[in-house]
């Protein structure tokens, strides 16, 4: 049945993640899929602002609000 591949920063917090996976389910159940049918997988990135490949987005903001504060005034056109 249905696979979820949930991406966050790594450090989200078991309490988090749990409630992350309680809600992904609920949907799910809502749908009619039972709730032992759900596979959820959580995928922590690494959090290595500054090694983006791309660390702005087309509108010229940084991919992520933690690189404009640890590097102010780089990547904005």
């Amino acid at each position: 049945m249905p696979i979820v591949q949930v991406s966050v920063w790594e450090g989200m917090t078991l309490e988090n993640k749990r409630k992350t996976v309680e809600g992904i389910t609920k949907v799910f159940e809502g749908l009619g899929v039972p709730r032992e049918a759900v596979e959820i997988v959580i995928y922590e990135a690494p959090n290595a602002i500054g090694q983006l490949v791309d660390n702005c987005t087309q509108k010229g903001t940084p991919a992520h609000p933690r690189y404009k504060q640890r590097h102010p005034g780089e990547c904005f056109l």
